[in-house]
């Protein structure tokens, strides 16, 4: 006897693991990296090398893919996004500029976008298949 909650939960429990993988694959990936290289000609990158970011994006894939395979689309996008969201607040929140809600509101952005294309992407797959 099902009194019709159960998918509601287990979509907000997905939206919620997913949200703290993003997170913590952020901290993994990102979160030990924080000092700029300084080049010769004495300007300045980073902090992050595009490996780290590829590897994140990588990393993320599997759980995404997870979700949007059970039909979870909304909780793949919203718990990636707002965990990858959250994680850079908390990574960029010290820098005396203000222009961190910039790159934060990029990140959720852009994360926002590549989910939801390969979520719709693998729910319909999966659904055909």
């Amino acid at each position: 006897m099902s009194n019709g909650t159960h998918r509601p939960v287990s979509e907000l429990t997905a939206t919620l693991v997913l949200a703290a993988v993003a997170m913590g694959a952020w901290a993994a990936w990102l979160g030990w990296d924080q000092h700029r290289d300084v080049q010769p000609d004495g300007s300045t990158t980073g902090p992050y090398q595009a490996w780290q970011v590829i590897g994140l994006g990588l990393t993320l894939l599997a759980p995404v893919y997870w979700a949007a395979s059970r039909q979870y689309v909304v909780a793949a996008v919203l718990g990636t996004s707002a965990g990858l969201g959250a994680a850079s607040l908390l990574d960029w929140s010290d820098d005396g500029s203000g222009l961190y809600v910039i790159g934060v509101g990029m990140v959720t952005v852009g994360s926002l976008l590549v989910t939801g294309v390969l979520s719709l992407a693998v729910s319909a797959w999966k659904r055909r298949a």
